[in-house]
């Protein structure tokens, strides 16, 4: 007979999954700028966190120029992670993100398919091409219920919304 783990029922993690905002086209895909609407994309779901942003909140940044402008709304610190650029898979944003089991609470900034792809595995159980669109934010959650362990879908806002 094994050990059963034993679990903290009020355990949790939330987990911020913010698409970079609308930006430019142009040849080198790190250095697209966000454009004056996602610009103020940028600033108008930044508000939007700032005043529901959960407790030790930590950022990490895509090395993309549009998603560290995006990131820059905030006005908090952040850090940026090479390994969530654009061409991220869903192992490595899992492993930036520490998920399921960091401490506290955070906010991936990156870019599509991945962030969408790790949506689907975090609430479905497997990857698939799910949209979130320019400037939107999905906010999941994992506890542990019973010994089980479960994935919250809190929100998911596009910035549309909140205009």
């Amino acid at each position: 007979m094994g050990i059963l783990p034993v679990f903290d029922e009020r355990a949790s993690m939330e987990l911020l999954l913010w698409r970079h905002a609308e930006a430019e086209d142009g040849e080198d895909d790190l250095k697209r700028r966000l454009t004056s609407r996602g610009e103020k994309q940028a600033r108008t779901m930044a508000a939007w966190i700032l005043a529901h942003q959960p407790k030790d909140l930590r950022v990490i940044v895509s090395p993309s120029v549009r998603t560290q402008q995006t990131a820059e709304a905030l006005k908090l610190p952040f850090v940026t992670n090479r390994k969530i650029g654009p061409d991220a898979c869903v192992s490595e944003l899992i492993a930036a993100s520490g998920w399921p089991t960091a401490q506290g609470s955070v906010l991936i900034v990156g870019h599509q398919p991945g962030l969408g792809r790790m949506a689907s595995l975090l609430l479905a159980g497997h990857e698939a091409e799910w949209s979130i669109k320019k400037g939107a934010l999905w906010w999941l959650s994992n506890r542990v219920r019973r010994g089980e362990a479960q994935t919250v879908l809190r929100a998911v806002i596009p910035v549309e919304m909140l205009d």
